[in-house]
This record gives structure tokens, C-alpha cells and sequence, in this order.
């Protein structure tokens, strides 16, 4: 091949790559994880064999609310939006009956090296092995967009876990992260007034953790008074009830967390800044167990199939695919490359990262 071709070519590419970034609408992102939600709830429903009085305190409410003979109708009963809305209009990765796979790169297959994971783009497991608070000497996606003079200040985090300060690592990063029992403290509104009152008003079921409800409507009420560009949220107690081997409270975890994406993508639908410029990415740290009746209480490294995920991708540059069954390989890694690809920017890690997830960008 000659030169002249090769400039050619060269040049197509780059061409073609710019008005791809030009059709580009996202202008927003909002990240949101369910900790240790598995993916066999997102795509099948309630499971039969876990709505037992072993893990179920009444299990004819839980099946007059959650259960059907179909799966596609068990799924939509559990989490509606994610039927009704993304499936329709987004993406969801991560059905491995259909040979649609999504894992961990990392072989920890717990919180700390997954948010590591998803965040910075790579898996760090020499250094990211634990989920002490110590801070993570990786920079992550969230603290290169802080650093960009159109995002600077438009970056924020809203999470249960009160663990995510030193996971994103605001001491250095400069990124605002309220978490766990933490006050909205900077000129507060009534709303968030009421929601720092609130906070300590309830039963602590979780130790630091704070419920996922406040997490959110703090969340919110940030977004309403700051319009952040880059907003993450990271609700908790899909995990905490699995853990305590409540299915019930598991399950209901997850159809309210689904409510509040759907308020929250309704809200953002209803404001001009927002509305088709925002792009929801939404997935989650880790999956669980799943060899006998009890190990979906359980995730780590030595928990078969701990490592199996999901991603779901709603926006203005995700093509309508619905449940995607394209039979492929997709890790956790991938998901800091797609936020920086969706914002036109070029995100460069401590390490080489995951490849953006190419069909979920670009209509």
C-alpha cells in the first residue's frame, strides 16, 4: 500500500470519528451501581427456590408482588423501569442464557476492587484487595473529568457505602462525595434541611451505611440546586439484605431502587438541560454466589460465579437494542472508557483500560 493511500485512509478514519463525536448528544452522565445485585433477578425475576421461609418472612406476600410462572413477567413485576423503559428505548448486557456475558476482570469479586474497577477502568489487584478505607492510589474516571476545565465542578457522588471517599479518593481527586451519614452542609435547602434531620432519626440497621432512600432524594435534591455534569450513585442494600439472608428484603431493594431511576430519569427528562442530553449508565460492583441454596448470600473470590455482572445503558446515543443476546464477553473494566467516550473525552488511566462498550455508544 502506498502512501497516498495510507493518508487516505488515515484521514476517512478521522473523519468518520469526528462526525461521529459531532451526532454525539450526551452532554450528561449519571452512573448508578446496585451493590451485589445479581444478574439471574435482573433477567429471570424472583427465584423460586430462594422464596422460602428460610430466607422469606411471608412468602405469600412476597409471591402475590414478585412471582409468575414467566420470567418475563417475574422480571417486570421486580423492576419495571428496567422493562418498560430501558428495554425499550436502551441496552441491558449481561444474560447469559443468551450467551451475553459481562464479569470482573478483577479476581476479588467483592465492593472495593469492583468500584476500583468500574471507576478507574482497570483492576488493580495487588494493591486493591481489600475493603478497608484506606485511599485508592488509582485515579479513576470521575477525578479525570473533575480536572477538565468543562467539568471542573460539575462532578459529584452520592453513595450509601460510606466507603466511597477514600474509593474515589476526594482528598486528591477534588471530587465532593457525600456518603453514609453525611450531611448536606453547603447552604442547605428546606428539602435537604429536612433530609440532614431525617438521617438521624431513623434506626441504623446498617452501621455507617445510610439508607438507600436518603442516598437518593440527597442525590437529587444535589442535582435540582447544582445541575452537575457527572453525577454517581451507589445504592447498598440489595447487598446488605442478601447478606443477612433476607430474599424478601432483597428483592423489594431492588423494585424501590428501580422506582427511584425512574423518578429520577423522569426528572431529568423534564428539564431543558437534561432532557435527551443525558445518558443513564447503570450497573453494579460484584455478583454473588450461586452453587447451592445459600451462596447467594455470599460473593469473594471463593464463591463460584461471584464475578458475573450486568450493564444497562439508557440515552440519546444508545441505540433501542432492549435485552442485547449477541453472544460476547464484556468485563467491568470497559465502563470508564464508554463514560469518557459518551462525554467526547479521552480518559487515559493509571493502566490500560477496558475498551469503551461500542454498541452502546452512537446510534
Amino acid at each position: 500500500m502506498n502512501m497516498k493511500i495510507k493518508l487516505i485512509i488515515f484521514f476517512s478514519i478521522i473523519s468518520w470519528s469526528l462526525s461521529q463525536a459531532q451526532k454525539a448528544k450526551t452532554e450528561n452522565v449519571i452512573l448508578i451501581t446496585l451493590d451485589g445485585m445479581r444478574w439471574q433477578e435482573v433477567f429471570n425475576g424472583a427465584e423460586k427456590r430462594l422464596m422460602t421461609k428460610k430466607f422469606v418472612q411471608d412468602s405469600a406476600a412476597l409471591s402475590n408482588a414478585f412471582w409468575n410462572e414467566s420470567s418475563v413477567v417475574r422480571r417486570e413485576k421486580l423492576m419495571p423501569f428496567f422493562w418498560n423503559t430501558i428495554a425499550k428505548q436502551g441496552q441491558l448486557y449481561g444474560n447469559r442464557h443468551l450467551g451475553n456475558k459481562v464479569n470482573t476482570s478483577n479476581k476479588m469479586w467483592f465492593s472495593y476492587p469492583g468500584y476500583n474497577e468500574i471507576l478507574c477502568g482497570f483492576a488493580d489487584d495487588e494493591r486493591i484487595n481489600s475493603n478497608d478505607p484506606t485511599d485508592n492510589p488509582n485515579k479513576n474516571i470521575l477525578e479525570f473529568l473533575q480536572a477538565q476545565k468543562e467539568f471542573s465542578g460539575k462532578v459529584a457522588a452520592f453513595t450509601s457505602w460510606e466507603t466511597f471517599p477514600c474509593i474515589i479518593n476526594t482528598k486528591r481527586s477534588g471530587v465532593p462525595v457525600n456518603a453514609g451519614l453525611m450531611k448536606a452542609e453547603k447552604n442547605p435547602t428546606e428539602s435537604e434541611k429536612l433530609l440532614n434531620e431525617l438521617m438521624f432519626q431513623q434506626p441504623n440497621i446498617t452501621g455507617g451505611t445510610r439508607v438507600d432512600a436518603l442516598t437518593f432524594y440527597c442525590g437529587l435534591e444535589y442535582l435540582k440546586k447544582n445541575k452537575p455534569r457527572v453525577l454517581f450513585f451507589s445504592f447498598d442494600e440489595t447487598d446488605h439484605w442478601a447478606h443477612e439472608g433476607e430474599y424478601d428484603k432483597y428483592l423489594r431493594a431492588a423494585n424501590y431502587t428501580d422506582e427511584f431511576i425512574k423518578i429520577l430519569w423522569s426528572w431529568l427528562q423534564s428539564q431543558p438541560k437534561y432532557k435527551n442530553k443525558t445518558t443513564l449508565v447503570i450497573t453494579t460492583d460484584h455478583g454473588r454466589g450461586n452453587v447451592n441454596d445459600t451462596d447467594w448470600r455470599h460473593h469473594g473470590s471463593k464463591m463460584l460465579f461471584a464475578d458475573e455482572i450486568w450493564f444497562a445503558f439508557l440515552g440519546p446515543d444508545t441505540r433501542a437494542m432492549g435485552e442485547v443476546s449477541v453472544q460476547q464477553q464484556l468485563y467491568q473494566s470497559q465502563i470508564a472508557q464508554t463514560i469518557a467516550t459518551l462525554l467526547k473525552v479521552n480518559y487515559i488511566g493509571n493502566k490500560p483500560t477496558g475498551e469503551r462498550v461500542s454498541t452502546a455508544i452512537i446510534k
